[in-house]
């Protein structure tokens, strides 16, 4: 796997994101996920739609949760646009925090079993075999619109950025 520097912190300490680091104007590559009931999903599997990847290192953390909430509320307003919240968590830990949280907008995608997803995009930390914190669009043709590696893993993306972005492009 390609190493990259990069300035991305967890709580102040820097970390080490494998990958490419995938930039805006790129074609999206296809990867392979697993959803809460243990099936293999593909990015392409929502072709011709908006995709917002919420990217995420976990649901049971304070920030990711927060941020899986606040993209379940925006989906409802968004049409032609489907949000995948992508974490290293299992797919039954997945499950369990919808469950409990009412999260029935997004789609929770689990990167645990070969980090397809987290070595494609650049988001796999190396030290922790967890994913990092972003945000990546991708159009109704493919083409990553919008890209957010967030520089301090414990802190929001910014969310009405990307959800400006998205809505642009329905």
């Amino acid at each position: 796997m390609e190493k990259r520097n990069n300035v991305v912190t967890l709580e102040g300490n820097p970390i080490t994101l494998l990958g490419k680091e995938v930039k805006v104007g790129e074609q999206a590559q296809d990867f392979t996920v697993i959803n809460n009931e243990v099936t293999p999903v593909k990015l392409s599997d929502y072709a011709g739609k908006v995709r917002i990847l919420s990217i995420v290192p976990s649901v049971d953390t304070g920030v990711c949760a927060a941020q899986t909430r606040r993209f379940n509320e925006e989906a409802a307003t968004l049409a032609n646009v489907v949000i995948l919240t992508i974490s290293a968590d299992l797919p039954f830990a997945l499950g369990r925090f919808c469950a409990a949280e009412g999260i029935d907008k997004v789609v929770t995608l689990s990167d645990h079993k070969d980090v397809d997803f987290g070595t494609k995009y650049g988001f796999l930390i190396e030290e922790l075999r967890i994913l990092a914190r972003g945000i990546v669009i991708v159009d109704q043709n493919n083409t990553i619109r919008y890209v957010e590696y967030v520089n301090e893993v414990t802190t929001h993306p910014d969310y009405d950025k990307a959800l400006e972005e998205a809505k642009k492009l329905v």
